[in-house]
């Protein structure tokens, strides 16, 4: 028999598989059951229905995964630590890519509730703030600080997908290529615009 810790990760192992591939609305309790090989009363042991088990992996297991992943960055080499953060995508365990998948979909408000999707937009606001104030120190002038964040969590967006939910895998040097290049154009840019301010 399966340990406590071991059917409840199995549990929701076996969820995230059938969440991303039939949706909230189109998976069921009795289907999860039938993949663990447990019964029905031992998952509602666990979560008394669907939309518990839905928002321990969505709003508790993903958030947390995210904010790993964001601690994971370093505060020195800014493109060095983007580059990094996405290139590490690459090699993620079945589960987390699994799960990352699931946090986009619902994310991308294509699975969830109104609730779920609340919370993602909430989420966005603060990581926003984040972006903006870890890239501000990097960048020449800080006028288009705002958007130079935006336009980077498009791209880090577009990277996530690429790997995550299309499953390739990117290259560390196209990766940091593309984020150098919205960062040190900015840079050049604002180099130049201050020489010029000094000249005159």
């Amino acid at each position: 028999m399966m340990k406590e810790e071991n059917l409840r990760m199995r549990i929701k192992e076996a969820a995230v598989e059938h969440f991303n591939r039939n949706g909230y609305h189109g998976t069921t309790i009795r289907s999860i059951a039938g993949d663990v090989g447990c019964s029905l009363p031992m998952i509602y042991y666990y979560y008394k229905n669907k939309k518990e088990l839905f928002d321990e992996i969505v709003k508790r297991d993903y958030f947390q995964f995210l904010s790993k992943q964001e601690l994971n960055l370093e505060s020195g080499d800014v493109i060095g630590g983007y580059t990094k953060l996405i290139h590490s995508l690459n090699s993620l365990s079945s589960y987390d890519k699994h799960l990352y998948r699931l946090g986009v979909k619902v994310y991308l408000s294509f699975d969830g509730d109104a609730e779920h999707i609340q919370d993602m937009d909430t989420y966005e606001e603060t990581v926003y703030v984040s972006h903006a104030a870890r890239i501000k120190p990097h960048l020449v002038g800080s006028a288009d600080c705002n958007l130079i964040a935006h336009t980077l969590m498009h791209l880090l967006d577009t990277l996530i997908m690429e790997i995550v939910v299309k499953g390739k895998t990117l290259p560390e040097e196209q990766i940091r290529g593309e984020i150098s290049l919205i960062l040190e154009r900015y840079q050049k840019r604002s180099s130049m615009t201050e020489q010029a301010s000094m000249a005159t």
